[in-house]
């Protein structure tokens, strides 16, 4: 692989005839893209233990988790496009040094709701980062490469899934769960660190002198608050309330976007590009169904089977595992075969492990537990980067920001509405009470019934994936 790519050959927004190090500039996205999952997967953990230590109810509990994703997926699209107007590598160490300030400020929380305001700062930092890391390794590889980039960035995150259960475990059970959020500081000043050295004087802004879509963007943010927000309290006259407005603001954000001039989302991109809008749709059903495994799991191993935070960390870190061996074998393949073809069959795989979980009981073995997820991670590293490059690479290099943008979008979509999916069945089946032995059953019926919409949904995301190859 090329080490350096010319910015001027290849047309890219920047500094003129400049030479760019791709592999430093791979390794910057790639540490970055270590940082999020890594706080996500570390806090599952974490959380039996921050319920017990702010004395958190079931519901509150779940929103220290939701507030992350929610904000994410709110601004992932206006951060997309305000990237690719003011320039990549700003919106990117901005988003960065929010993360870390952020991580700081949970490590000292007293409270919930407080951890919560910095969950949500970290959601917007963390959306910055999702946005533009993507974009700027799929502007500077040539198409020959950027399988196999993109296959590298994703083993990134995977890396973070992998240390997130392992450390946070082990942090939790030894240092407290503060101790996780501390672990993040160091490893983002690190990364603004080498932005500065290495990314110094570069710039990639593939749409500099477009105006911002002001309205759109407002218009975006609120809808999708209204709708997931509303959709985590669907049991209630408010929630269903807030899903209507929620709708109907997505109704006239869709004819906005249509209209205007320099639109937020180019909406005419999921109308004319099949491959594009059914490779999202994949993406957005595929992660409501997986991220609740993480998070059930993780409450599962610990208040049910009675495992401490260590071992629970160390029996999670089997699904992630197996999708860092596999992501990288799948980019490359990416490269040579249909990837639309091979994320379609990585969809099938995440399916048969998400039906193992959905039969759990309280006399589940472990054996069958680690099955399971090895399962998923073989599926999932089948899926994602093979799926990722089909989007990436199915659009013009002028959307390249947008697509990344959109990607992150529809993964951050699918979580929170996973979140929202599993709020909902807590308020039905458990109450905004604590976890405790007497509810240990009403815990273990959710768990069954959230695994059992995941393996629907899962279903769905295979034909969704095998949709974008018809004609």
């Amino acid at each position: 692989m090329e080490t350096q790519i010319s910015i001027r050959d290849k047309g890219i927004g920047g500094v003129k005839g400049e030479k760019v190090n791709k592999t430093a500039i791979l390794l910057i996205a790639t540490l970055a893209s270590f940082l999020t999952p890594f706080m996500g997967t570390s806090l599952n953990v974490a959380l039996p233990t921050i319920s017990s230590e702010l004395t958190v109810n079931a519901i509150l509990l779940s929103w220290i988790t939701t507030a992350f994703f929610l904000t994410s997926a709110m601004f992932a699209v206006p951060f997309g496009k305000i990237a690719d107007i003011y320039g990549m590598k700003k919106i990117f160490t901005y988003g960065i040094v929010i993360l870390t300030v952020a991580s700081f400020l949970a490590a000292v929380a007293t409270s919930a709701e407080f951890l919560i305001i910095t969950r949500v700062v970290q959601g917007i930092g963390s959306a910055m980062i999702f946005v533009t890391g993507l974009a700027i390794i799929t502007s500077i590889f040539p198409s020959k490469e950027r399988g196999k980039a993109i296959g590298i960035n994703i083993t990134a995150v995977y890396v973070g899934l992998v240390m997130g259960p392992v450390l946070g475990g082990f942090l939790t059970q030894y240092l407290g769960w503060r101790s996780i959020f501390c672990f993040v500081v160091p490893l983002g000043l690190l990364v603004i660190a080498l932005v500065l050295w290495k990314m110094n004087g570069k710039e990639w802004a593939a749409c500099k002198g477009e105006k911002l879509d002001y309205w759109g963007s407002l218009l975006y943010i609120l809808m999708l608050a209204l709708i997931l927000i509303g959709f985590s309290n669907i049991t209630g006259t408010l929630g269903m309330t807030m899903v209507i407005l929620g709708i109907v603001g997505f109704i006239g954000f869709v004819i906005w976007e249509l209209k205007v001039e320099n639109p937020v989302l180019e909406i005419k991109l999921f109308l004319n590009n099949r491959m594009f809008a059914f490779s999202n749709l994949a993406t957005l059903i595929s992660y409501m169904g997986l991220f609740a495994v993480g998070f059930l799991l993780s409450l599962y191993l610990q208040f049910i089977k009675g495992f401490d935070p260590n071992v629970t960390g160390l029996i999670l870190v089997v699904q992630t595992a197996f999708m860092v061996i596999i992501s990288p074998f799948a980019g490359r393949l990416s490269d040579k075969f249909d990837s639309g073809k091979l994320a379609s069959l990585g969809m099938g795989i995440i399916t048969i492990g998400l039906l193992i979980f959905a039969i759990i009981t309280a006399e589940t073995s472990v054996y069958v537990i680690i099955l399971g997820l090895a399962i998923l991670g073989i599926g999932v590293g089948i899926f994602s980067a093979p799926n990722t490059h089909t989007i990436m690479g199915s659009v013009e290099r002028k959307y390249f920001g947008l697509a990344s943008a959109t990607v992150s979008t529809m993964r951050l979509l699918g979580q929170t509405f996973g979140m929202g999916l599993i709020l909902a069945i807590f308020a039905v089946y458990v109450g905004a009470v604590q976890f405790n032995s007497q509810n240990y059953p009403e815990l273990l019926t959710s768990i069954q019934v959230a695994f059992s919409i995941s393996v629907i949904l899962s279903i769905i995301a295979v034909f969704a994936s095998l949709a974008r190859n018809r004609k």
